[in-house]
C-alpha cells in the first residue's frame, strides 16, 4: 500500500470503512443506546445528498457551539449530474449546549469535493476552517487527485467567509489548528505516498497568514496513515497522535521545542483512526478515535500521555472522526458520524473525573 498514490489510499480507506462497518460487535453485544436519551442525531441532511461525516466542533466567544462537517451524497462525493458541485462544507450552530441545532448552512462549496473540515477560534477574533479538496480527473487508475490543504476565515462568527487560500499542495489535514501558549498556531498534517503518508506539522507566527515549511515526523518502523492531532502536555511539550494503518498500532511523537523537531514515532498500545485530543476540566487527557472493528471509542490518560486506558466504547457505529468540546457544566460533548448510506451526525455527552472514571449523561434529563 505504501506505493499507492494518495487518491488510491483514500479509496481503499473508503472500502475499509465500509468493510469494517460489517465487522463490529455481533448484534447481541451491541450496547442498548437509545436515540434521544443516550445520543442525539444532530444533523440528518445537510442538503447536498444526505451523507454527513467528518464533524468538528468548537465554542464561539459568544457561547454558542459551531459544528462544521462534510456534506455530500457518499463517502467521496465527486461532482455528478445530480450534485454538480460535489461534496461541500456545511455548519450547524447550537445555543443550548448541544441539545438543539440550527438548520445547516453552507460554509464552503467549490466545484470539487471539499472535505474533512476542522474549525478553530483565533485570538477570540475570528474563525479559521481548514480542509482539503479532491478534483475529479479522467484516469483509468484513479477517479480524483488531491489538492492539498486550504484555509478560509470568518470575522463575523460564521456569517460570511473569506476566499480560500491553499497553504500546502502536497499535505493534507484532519484536525483543527491549535494555539500554543505564546500565540503560535500549529497544524497537524500528513503527506501522500511520496513520503509514505508520514505525519507532519507546520506553524504560523502571524495568525495563520503564512506557514512554515512542514516538518516531517520520522515514522520509524511504524506503518501509519497519519491524520494527526496535537495537544500541549502539562510540561509544555507537544504530543502528536497519528492514525494507524488498518489494525496496526497507532503512532505518537513528542516535541520539546514547540514543534520545531520531533522524536521518532513510537507505537501506542492500540490501533486507531482519526485521533482527536482533548483536555478535560479534571485535567485528564482524552483521545477520541475510530477503533477498528469496534466503533467510536475514547482512550483516557491520567498521567499526561504516558499510559492510556483500554478503549471505552462511545457508540458501535463505525464512522467516528470524533470531535470534543467542554460544556458549561464541565461535561464533554463528543460529536461523530455513523458511516453508511445517508450517514448522520451524532452527539453524546459524559463526565470524566481525575481518576479517569467516565459517567455517561442522558439527554432526556438535566444531569
Amino acid at each position: 500500500m505504501k506505493k499507492l498514490n494518495f487518491a488510491s489510499l483514500l479509496f481503499l480507506c473508503t472500502l475499509f470503512t465500509v468493510f469494517t462497518s460489517m465487522l463490529t460487535y455481533p448484534q447481541e453485544q451491541l450496547p442498548s443506546l437509545q436515540e434521544g436519551k443516550d445520543y442525539l442525531v444532530i444533523c440528518r441532511d445537510g442538503g447536498a445528498g444526505a451523507y454527513e461525516a467528518f464533524p468538528d466542533v468548537c465554542r464561539l466567544p459568544d457561547g454558542r457551539l459551531l459544528c462544521v462537517f462534510y456534506d455530500g451524497y457518499d463517502h467521496v462525493a465527486l461532482p455528478n449530474e445530480k450534485h454538480p458541485r460535489g461534496g461541500r462544507i456545511s455548519g450547524i450552530f447550537s445555543d443550548d449546549e448541544g441539545k438543539t441545532w440550527s438548520k445547516p448552512c453552507v460554509i464552503y462549496d467549490s466545484p470539487y469535493d471539499d472535505r474533512d473540515p476542522s474549525i478553530a477560534v483565533i485570538d477570540n477574533k475570528k474563525l479559521v476552517c481548514n480542509f482539503f479538496s479532491l478534483k475529479p480527473i479522467e484516469d483509468s487508475n484513479k477517479r480524483w487527485e488531491g489538492l492539498g490543504t486550504w484555509l478560509i476565515w470568518s470575522e463575523d462568527w460564521g456569517k460570511t467567509w473569506s476566499e480560500p487560500k491553499q497553504i500546502f499542495a502536497e499535505y493534507y489535514c484532519s484536525s483543527p489548528i491549535r494555539t500554543l501558549p505564546d500565540g503560535t498556531l500549529i497544524i497537524g498534517l500528513y503527506a501522500d505516498e511520496r513520503k509514505n503518508g508520514c505525519g507532519a506539522v507546520s506553524v504560523s507566527k502571524d495568525k495563520g497568514m503564512t506557514w512554515s515549511t512542514p516538518v516531517d515526523i520520522d515514522y520509524g518502523d511504524l506503518k501509519l496513515d497519519a491524520e494527526p492531532d496535537i495537544c500541549i502536555l502539562k510540561d509544555q511539550k507537544l504530543f502528536i497522535a497519528q492514525r494507524s494503518k488498518g489494525n496496526l498500532p497507532m503512532g505518537f511523537s513528542i516535541s520539546e521545542d514547540g514543534g520545531k523537531t520531533w522524536g521518532v514515532s513510537k507505537a501506542l498500545p492500540f490501533p486507531g483512526h482519526c485521533p482527536y485530543l482533548h483536555r478535560t476540566p479534571s485535567g485528564v487527557l482524552l483521545m477520541g478515535i475510530r477503533y477498528p472493528n469496534k466503533g467510536t471509542c475514547i482512550h483516557i490518560s491520567t498521567d499526561d500521555s504516558i499510559t492510556w486506558s483500554d478503549p471505552i466504547l462511545v457508540d458501535p457505529c463505525i464512522g467516528a472522526y470524533p470531535s470534543m468540546v467542554t460544556l458549561k457544566d464541565d461535561s464533554i460533548l463528543i460529536i461523530y458520524y455513523e458511516e453508511g448510506p445517508s450517514s448522520n451526525l451524532r452527539a453524546r455527552k459524559f463526565k470524566v473525573n481525575s481518576k479517569g472514571e467516565v459517567e455517561w449523561l442522558s439527554w432526556s434529563t438535566n444531569t
